[in-house]
């Protein structure tokens, strides 16, 4: 799951078919020189790496997706396909689960390096727990207190379940180009468990540890995870976590170097950023646009106007009743409206001494659940949806599961045995009913970060404010624009508004949320059996089973008092009539998907 911007996120459910096919598109598509498009974004590029609990945001996902090679992607059928002009995958053995990666010789990376199983091999490395001998630890306003030791040791901030189901160093071929990787137990979503790093290993090797020559800066990369060199995975880990966050183009070209058909070649802060097609690209679908500006705009109807005005030629804004209204009027633009199966939600901080955490009540963890359950429940979700949805989408209902979009199979049934009931209806005088029998005295101050630029995220937190006071809360504006890179910093917030935006259709697509030491779980949550059903879908195919594990974690969830969903958005995408073949999916990287079929020119009219 991605974190995005202003326009909320999207939630898989392991309900929706998956396919897998060896199919590449085709790659015959001649260029066009000197085609450019502009795209509008609600939210600037901050990382190049997606990997880290900063950097995992779709806005960065989506330039990454342009620029970086990759096994496989989705297509709009949600249907998992091979990127085989790239490389190829293959099932060794199932007992244990092998699984080799391959990639094609030829694929470089932007400063002519080859890419080859080095950078598949870092994005184990990195992402393996195993490899981390210390974790920051944070002070009441959020700094970290330990650096020191954070300095001296090892700390990737990432991690993947997957990737720590594979405990011994995988082996590289001799030709460099072939990986294989020996799972300890079997992993349903193994297809999609394993890419290329988005930050290649020499340059990673570069920026961290000084080496000028590529092959020495790989040796040195994979040298340091097998034989666990602490002082090279020091410096690698703190490269890793700080060097590749930029909001403008860097001097040092190895921080955004590409693997894939684009290349970022400008960028100004807040603005704009450009991406150029390589010349020397061979190795994936070729892309007919030269080059693809992304105009970033946190403003739904300025991102139409700047569409009616020639500024971009496609946009993806957060939609509303008003932004419809005016792309309506609008000749020579198209524009679809659609459910994405995005899911917004409120989660609490379980672990940082405010008024979730079991701490601040000597302990009392059934007094901490009373207040979260109190908070959730007195959170108006009806009158949200009423106010700022249904004017959009008349039908529109509250989202009753953390894990299973309302269009799924499954929903009804996940539904109707998680418990969700107790939280149907916002109810504040049933709140402050929790609140005294469990002994806590109010008001209680609870700060709430959202993202303070996006208007209806804004509203959401006015009406939360006004209906939490009943219960006897106090709610605290911690609105900020730079709300993403705050989640991991729990000692500054203690609720957050924000949403998911998934990037597969397996029900494992949560577990980062869920886990204990999960990538996502910014709240701290804890629960060992959450762990153990998430353990037991792990290597589940039975879609039965996937179903009551599911009610069984959803109904734990709401138990703690963890999270309340609040409904999906609906989503509006538009684009000039004279471009050709532009789509958006329900998963990211949503309209970047197919981003080597758009065609500038030619009468769209007639295709459809």
């Amino acid at each position: 799951m991605r974190r995005i911007g202003a326009a909320g996120a999207i939630v898989a459910t392991g309900a929706l078919a998956l396919s897998a096919c060896s199919s590449t598109p085709s790659t015959t598509t001649e260029i066009d020189e000197e085609t450019s498009l502009s795209i509008g974004w609600n939210q600037p590029f901050y990382s190049q790496n997606n990997l880290t609990s900063v950097g995992n945001a779709t806005t960065n996902s989506n330039v990454i997706y342009l620029t970086n090679a990759a096994f496989n992607y989705y297509d709009n059928n949600l249907e998992l396909q091979q990127f085989s002009d790239f490389g190829t995958y293959e099932v060794e053995s199932e007992d244990p689960l092998t699984v080799t990666y391959t990639i094609n010789e030829g694929a470089t990376w932007s400063d002519g390096t080859p890419v080859d199983a080095v950078d598949v091999f870092l994005y184990w490395g990195a992402q393996n727990d195993s490899f981390d001998n210390v974790a920051p630890e944070y002070d009441e306003e959020g700094n970290i207190t330990n650096q020191d030791a954070i300095d001296a040791g090892v700390y990737f901030d990432s991690s993947s379940v997957a990737m720590n189901l594979i405990s011994e160093p995988p082996t590289i071929s001799d030709d460099g180009l072939s990986i294989t990787f020996v799972y300890d137990e079997p992993r349903s979503d193994w297809e999609i468990s394993v890419q290329p790093s988005p930050i290649a290993a020499h340059a990673l090797a570069a920026v961290a540890l000084g080496t000028e020559d590529a092959e020495e800066g790989k040796q040195r990369v994979v040298d340091a995870f097998t034989n666990n060199v602490t002082e090279d995975l020091s410096a690698l880990a703190k490269s890793w976590n700080e060097d590749f966050n930029f909001t403008s183009l860097p001097e040092d070209e190895n921080l955004y170097l590409s693997s894939g058909p684009y290349v970022m070649t400008d960028y100004v802060e807040n603005q704009y950023l450009t991406l150029s097609l390589r010349e020397d690209y061979s190795w994936g679908p070729m892309p007919s646009v030269d080059e693809i500006t992304i105009r970033y705009s946190e403003d739904p109807l300025a991102s139409v106007t700047a569409l009616q005005n020639g500024e971009v030629d496609i946009i993806e804004p957060q939609a509303s009743v008003d932004v419809i209204e005016t792309l309506e009027g609008i000749e020579g633009v198209e524009y679809t409206t659609a459910p994405t199966g995005t899911y917004e939600h409120v989660d609490l901080i379980f672990n940082n001494g405010g008024p979730f955490d079991p701490a601040t009540y000597g302990g009392d963890a059934a007094k901490a659940q009373a207040v979260r359950q109190a908070f959730l429940l007195s959170v108006p979700r009806d009158e949200i949806i009423e106010k700022l949805v249904q004017p959009l989408q008349p039908d529109a209902e509250p989202r009753e599961s953390h894990t299973v979009t309302s269009e799924a199979p499954a929903y009804d049934d996940v539904v109707a045995g998680n418990g969700s009931e107790f939280y149907r209806t916002s109810d504040p005088a049933k709140a402050a009913q929790l609140l005294a029998d469990a002994g806590v005295a109010t008001p209680i101050d609870v700060r709430f970060l959202y993202g303070a630029s996006n208007v209806r995220r804004a509203n959401t937190f006015e009406l939360i404010k006004a209906s939490a006071a009943e219960a006897g809360f106090n709610v605290i504006d911690e609105g900020d624009d730079n709300w993403g890179s705050r989640l991991s910093d729990t000692a500054s917030y203690d609720a957050s508004l924000f949403g998911w935006q998934s990037t597969n259709t397996y029900a494992l697509n949560s577990e980062a949320n869920f886990v204990t030491g999960g990538l996502n779980n910014f709240a701290g949550m804890s629960d060992p059996d959450i762990d153990a059903w998430y353990a037991e879908m792990s290597t589940n195919t039975d879609p039965e089973q996937e179903t009551e594990l599911t009610i069984l974690i959803e109904e734990r969830l709401n138990e703690l008092g963890f999270s309340l969903p609040l409904y999906q958005h609906p989503g509006v995408m538009a684009y000039r009539d004279s471009l050709q073949n532009v789509e958006t999916i329900a998963l990211s990287p949503t309209v970047f998907w197919n981003f080597w079929e758009w065609e500038v020119g030619g009468d769209t009219a007639d295709e459809e």
